[in-house]
């Protein structure tokens, strides 16, 4: 049996089409996923169904790879982290928040602190003003701060929406969720850009004042029609990247095309990838939206 023979010219090209695909293969952006455990209702807070339907979104960009990790924190960090470009934390908050515990914001830091991206959804953007709160501030430009931001449910109409990357591809639309607003950002806001903006309406402070509920503040705030800012965008002043979306909710809205390309374009912006002048382009079915839920008593 004779041998194959192969000239040396295409052997070469071969190798060089061999290092070419694993030269991609390395820099391709990996996105990490912190989905909380199981909480509230059916359908209401499903964090992992949350994460893994935006990972399927991401699976269909060139040059993203992505990972969920499940129940709050990944067992190894250390393997978990490696060669993130961004990591995104839909998860409850407050105490139960999954960086509230031993390490992990000094985990996150020094991820941040390398440039690595930081988004959080709904629940997420709540630390605890004693832990987390300047940190917060620091890596994504706000945070919910008890007895100063409230989580009422309304329709909010977002009528106008600015120019920047993570809002390519996005329309004007409307919608009902927990939108928390009134939210805690530094003097000024250095760096933050708000992208999804509202006025609330007088019934969201039918409700009598508490930590998350109501407070002398907000009523202020609403009954002067201030503009409330829902999502926004931060450009540290190191390069990095940080993203912060108080809808979320309901996981029948990741439905909603807007919803859902505002946040898989900022999870792009946040890795320092070039975002779609169209933004992300997705589809989500009906029976997609069922997968993956939490039992929660079924």
């Amino acid at each position: 049996m004779k041998a194959l023979r192969c000239p040396l010219g295409t052997l070469l090209i071969l190798a060089a089409l061999l290092s070419s695909m694993s030269l991609q293969a390395d820099e391709a952006k990996r996105i990490v996923f912190i989905a909380g455990p199981p909480s509230h209702g059916p359908g209401e807070h499903e964090h992992r169904a949350g994460c893994l339907l935006l990972k399927s979104c991401l699976d269909r960009v060139p040059g993203i790879s992505s990972m969920v990790y499940s129940n709050g924190w990944p067992d190894d960090p250390s393997t978990a982290f490696a060669g993130a470009a961004t990591v995104v934390i839909y998860s409850d908050g407050g105490g139960g928040h999954p960086l509230m515990r031993d390490d992990r914001l000094q985990t996150i830091g020094e991820l941040v602190r390398k440039g690595v991206g930081l988004v959080c959804i709904h629940y997420a953007v709540e630390p605890t003003k004693e832990k987390g709160e300047k940190q917060f501030l620091d890596w994504i430009g706000g945070c919910f701060e008890m007895d100063w931001s409230v989580n009422p449910t309304w329709t909010a109409d977002f009528q106008a929406l600015p120019r920047h990357p993570i809002t390519q591809g996005v329309t004007p639309f409307t919608i009902h969720d927990e939108w928390y607003f009134h939210m805690r950002f530094q003097d000024g806001m250095p760096g933050v850009t708000p992208l999804l903006n509202a006025v609330a309406p007088p019934s969201t402070m039918d409700r009598s004042d508490g930590p998350h509920e109501g407070n002398p503040a907000v009523r202020v705030s609403v009954k002067n029609g201030e503009v409330q800012h829902m999502a926004w965008a931060l450009e540290r002043r190191d390069g990095g990247r940080g993203f912060g979306f108080t809808g979320g909710h309901y996981h029948k809205n990741w439905g909603n095309d807007n919803v859902r390309k505002v946040v898989l374009n900022a999870i792009l912006w946040t890795a320092r990838v070039e975002v779609p002048a169209d933004g992300v382009s997705s589809h989500v079915t009906p029976e997609e939206l069922q997968k993956n839920l939490d039992t929660k008593g079924r």
